[in-house]
């Protein structure tokens, strides 16, 4: 399993002389329009509060959370991003058995490793669009007696989503406890796709999200998980530190989830901005285009005339990065995904690949 998180910026700007604010960083799934200016001018203005030890409870974070996610707030528990809680589940229930569907984030594996969990994958297909059925994968998920089935919804890189109700389907009917990773869920139409409001009345479920991608704050280090299981949620909440959250990040928070002028504008846009992307990109002859309900869109060079890693070198004269996705398990060297950014950039990308392909 190769661990490839996406462009190392610095290094990019030392080999070709650029600075690393030139590039257009396609291979980046975080919000480029930046996050909440309600939230940054509460802090801009109340920066003293750094003197001043957070909340031990976090009462506040969690009321704008709940609200947010439709959840009972009893329910929530507080990391330092997403893949804090992630490592933190997994070793409270420390699974013997997981599936885990592929291609996917490496993390998940990586965990798994450290716990000897054994893991089955279950790989979605590039001749069924890398759809999944969900009876399919609930037999699969029976059949092999699995204590864990991660899903990272929308997928991360093929933007398959299951919807809540798909979701309830999985829950309802295998014995496993069901681990989904919804850093990208904000990017499409949370009432049909997010599984938040089912935590209060399935005890099998934990809904992971974090801050960094839609919220566009990678450096406060914010990620919040969702779990009905009173047990589990217990052990994880004694096995994590006090004051695990900063006040600059637990003030944020507070603010941004209630900021709705905000998250309806980003909403807005990207959803109008991943329809341009995927139909311009469904007009190259030689390109196959998957359709994602996150914010980036995972395409195929059909005629393998050029690899995606050769794709990629020539773009980045142009001050363009995309990702080569050869590490993700089940994918090969012609496959390469796009993040959404601004309406202007993507524009130039597609213009750019229009020189090259």
């Amino acid at each position: 399993m190769s661990v490839n998180h996406g462009a190392n910026l610095y290094d990019l700007s030392k080999k070709y002389g650029f600075s690393k604010d030139e590039f257009l960083d396609f291979s980046s799934n975080i919000n480029p329009f930046g996050t909440s200016s309600l939230a940054k001018e509460y802090v801009i203005n109340n920066i003293n509060m750094v003197s001043v030890y957070p909340d031990v409870n976090y009462s506040s974070l969690k009321k704008s959370i709940s609200s947010y996610c439709k959840c009972n707030e009893n329910n929530i528990v507080l990391g330092s991003g997403a893949t804090e809680l992630i490592s933190s589940f997994i070793n409270t229930i420390k699974p013997k058995k997981a599936v885990l569907i592929s291609p996917a984030y490496s993390e998940y594996e990586r965990e798994l490793k450290k716990h000897n969990c054994e893991i089955i994958k279950y790989f979605s297909r590039d001749y069924n669009d890398f759809k999944i059925d969900t009876i399919e994968l609930v037999d699969f998920i029976n059949e092999h007696e699995s204590d864990l089935i991660i899903i990272c919804n929308p997928n991360n890189p093929t933007g398959f989503t299951f919807s809540k109700f798909e979701m309830e389907v999985i829950l309802n009917n295998t014995k496993a406890f069901v681990m989904v990773d919804e850093t990208y869920v904000e990017f499409t139409n949370t009432k049909i796709y997010s599984s938040t409001p089912l935590v209060d009345k399935h005890d099998n479920l934990f809904v992971i999200r974090g801050t960094s991608k839609f919220f566009s704050t990678p450096g406060i280090r914010l990620g919040y998980g969702l779990i009905g299981n009173c047990d589990v949620k217990n052990k994880i909440n004694d096995n994590l530190d006090l004051w695990n959250i900063n006040i600059i990040a637990s003030a944020m928070g507070e603010i941004m989830f209630t900021d709705e002028k905000y998250i309806n504008h980003c909403a807005d846009i990207f959803l109008k901005e991943r329809d341009y992307l995927y139909k311009s990109l469904s007009d190259f002859k030689n390109l196959k285009v998957y359709e994602s309900k996150g914010n980036f869109i995972l395409c195929k060079i059909k005629d393998k005339s050029i690899t995606a890693g050769e794709l990629r070198e020539r773009l980045i004269p142009k001050k363009i990065i995309i990702r080569d996705c050869k590490s993700f398990d089940g994918l090969d060297e012609f496959y390469f995904r796009v993040c959404l950014l601004k309406p202007e950039d993507n524009r130039y990308l597609i213009n750019s690949l229009k020189e090259i392909l």
